[in-house]
C-alpha cells in the first residue's frame, strides 16, 4: 500500500531527485513514484525531472544499460530483464536494443547459474534435468538455451559444461 505523506516535504523535488540519483541510476518512472510518495506535487516533480534530463543527470537509456549489465551479471536471462525494464517504463524495441548492445553469451550465463545452484552435482535422472530446466526458465532464459543445457548428451553434469 502506498505511503500517504502526512506533511509537506522538505526541499524541492529537484533536490530530492538529485539526491536519489547521486546514490544510483533511476528511471523516470521510478523517480516520479518516489517523489510522489514523499508528497511532492506531480507538476513540480515532472518539471524537476525534465530539468534533470536536460542536464543529463537522469537518462532512461543509461539507466537501462546499467540495469541490463547488472541483471546479466546476476545470472538472469533476457525474458526476465525485458520484464523488469517494462516495470521501469522501458519496453519493446528499446529494451531489446539495450540487451543486444551488451551482446551476452546466454549459454555461458545459464551455465554459470546451474553451477552456482547445483554446485557441479550431476543430473542423473530426467526429473532432475527437468528441475534444472524449470529453474533456468524461471530465471528468464529462452527455451532453446535451456534445452541445449538440459537435453544435450554431454551435459549430464555441470562440471562437464566447461
Amino acid at each position: 500500500m502506498p505511503r500517504i505523506p502526512t506533511e509537506k516535504p522538505n526541499g524541492s523535488p529537484y533536490d530530492r531527485a538529485l539526491l536519489l540519483l547521486a546514490r544510483r541510476e533511476h528511471s523516470e518512472r521510478e523517480l516520479l513514484g518516489k517523489l510522489e510518495l514523499r508528497g511532492f506535487d506531480a507538476t513540480e516533480s515532472i518539471a524537476a525531472l525534465h530539468l534533470l534530463q536536460e542536464q543529463n543527470y537522469q537518462n532512461d537509456e543509461r539507466f537501462a544499460g546499467c540495469l541490463v549489465r547488472q541483471r546479466i551479471n546476476d545470472g538472469y536471462g533476457p525474458r526476465w530483464i525485458i520484464a523488469e525494464l517494462k516495470t521501469h517504463g522501458i519496453g519493446g524495441a528499446s529494451a531489446q536494443a539495450r540487451i543486444a548492445a551488451e551482446d551476452p553469451d546466454w549459454l555461458a550465463v545459464a551455465r554459470g547459474q546451474l553451477r552456482r545452484r547445483y554446485a557441479g552435482k550431476i543430473a542423473t535422472t530426467p526429473a532432475e534435468r527437468n528441475k534444472r530446466g524449470q529453474f533456468l526458465l524461471r530465471r528468464g532464459f529462452e527455451i532453446d538455451t535451456v534445452r541445449s543445457l538440459t537435453r544435450a548428451a554431454d551435459t549430464d553434469g555441470i562440471a562437464e559444461l566447461d
